[in-house]
């Protein structure tokens, strides 16, 4: 997930409507009328109803849904190609429905670059020339504007291809020269309209990769339309869920996934291979009590485990970086024998993970011991808290709800 909460893309109650009698339509939407009932009185469709949702600056926004939920008509109206009925589009703080037709010129222009589904590339011009035609709209002088598609095929892997002419290159390479066109003009956000959905399933998992791996290096504010869940999943810091031209829902995946906000997007993520995607922030329980190495011995270890509970307890050194476990059974035998050190009660050999690791990733580490996950710090091996071998072995098989994984959990060691 993008760390940065600069807002480039700010909607405000944005709405579309298509029809002859836009007015009349729009005045039932606002009296609570349904899209049924407009569409019956009106002969208007509501493509979005109402929508306000945010765009972070870096990160890659995803919208889906279903056909007809909106999520293209939506996309085409942050550039205006689809005239809002009501609402606003905010770009860096300005209102762009309130620009004049110079003012969106330079903005589509200078601003935002769209990559759409038909690669639209022109068959008379050469690689280079359909790489650097924006360029060439904009009016930039041709030497620099081919050394700008020059560095963008190269950074879509297309160094080499740029004499050649579209009919001869597969339907991925074509895609890859869209999307170097739009990386061409340099411009602060990509708009990317079912851009591999054309694409066989192979070359479609390719250029997701491939989008991954040029956005590490351009860091572009990117908003990206599809009606595939699995792209959805991949590609996304965050994703919009629409139904009917309405937003369901906004969040990370394993916010989607872990809390959905209504059974239509609980039907949508049911078959979704959760161990790909549930990380250890989302499973691991608040930290118990911690014991320093450094200033806690035995008696105190044995008084704070009676005191929570627990048959054992963590314990960090003294620069408060996760070291180990020891048990309730060892710390008595090391009270018996008057040891006054945790030394030689410490379980070192185990296992820990950051926040970021996913169910998938954490499964193979709970083979053949006993002990829960410790989720540390990435920096300074800090302990956040543990994860249970039994959260995630629900997690991995997909059973139990709410309530069965709050009773497992009170029965666990912690």
């Amino acid at each position: 997930m993008i760390e940065s909460n600069s807002v480039k893309l700010r909607v405000e109650d944005l709405t579309l409507i298509f029809g002859k009698r836009k007015k009349e339509a729009l005045e039932m939407l606002m009296q609570g009328a349904s899209k049924a009932k407009i569409l019956e009185q009106t002969k208007c469709a509501v493509g979005i109803n109402r929508a306000s949702f945010e765009v972070y600056e870096g990160e890659i926004f995803v919208v889906m849904g279903l056909s007809g939920s909106g999520k293209s008509s939506l996309i085409r109206c942050l550039n205006r190609l689809n005239e809002p009925t009501s609402g606003k589009v905010f770009f860096k703080g300005e209102d762009i429905t309130g620009e004049s037709n110079n003012e969106l010129l330079h903005t589509r222009r200078f601003e935002m670059s769209m990559v759409f589904q038909k690669f639209g590339l022109l068959p008379h011009k050469t690689i280079l020339e359909n790489a650097a035609f924006g360029l060439e709209i904009r009016g930039d002088d041709k030497i620099e504007r081919e050394k700008k598609a020059l560095d963008a095929l190269e950074t879509v892997g297309l160094k080499g291809y740029e004499d050649l002419y579209p009919s001869a290159m597969s339907g991925g390479m074509q895609q890859r020269v869209g999307l170097a066109r739009a990386l061409a003009n340099d411009t602060e956000v990509l708009l990317m309209d079912e851009a591999f959905s054309a694409l066989d399933p192979l070359i479609k998992s390719d250029m997701q990769d491939e989008l991954l791996q040029i956005q590490k290096k351009v860091q572009k504010t990117i908003v990206f339309i599809t009606h595939d869940l699995d792209e959805a999943i991949k590609l996304g810091d965050r994703i919009m869920i629409m139904k009917d031209g309405i937003i369901e829902q906004i969040g990370t995946a394993e916010e989607i996934l872990t809390n959905p906000a209504s059974d239509y997007v609980s039907a949508f993520v049911e078959k979704v291979d959760r161990k790909t995607i549930i990380t250890a922030e989302s499973l691991m329980f608040t930290k118990p009590s911690i014991l320093r190495l450094d200033k806690d011995g035995p008696m105190r270890a044995i008084r704070k485990m009676r005191e929570q509970g627990v048959k054992f307890l963590p314990v960090e050194d003294e620069q408060r970086a996760f070291v180990g476990y020891v048990w309730l059974r060892d710390v008595l035998d090391l009270a018996d024998n008057k040891e006054k050190s945790l030394d030689k009660a410490l379980k070192t050999e185990v296992p820990s993970v950051y926040k970021e690791y996913t169910v998938e990733e954490m499964l193979p580490l709970i083979s053949g011991n006993n002990y829960p996950l410790a989720v540390v710090e990435k920096d300074n091996g800090r302990l956040l808290g543990l994860v249970t071998q039994t959260s995630l072995i629900i997690e991995a098989t997909r059973f139990g709800d709410e309530e069965v994984k709050h009773l497992i959990r009170k029965a666990n060691d912690i």
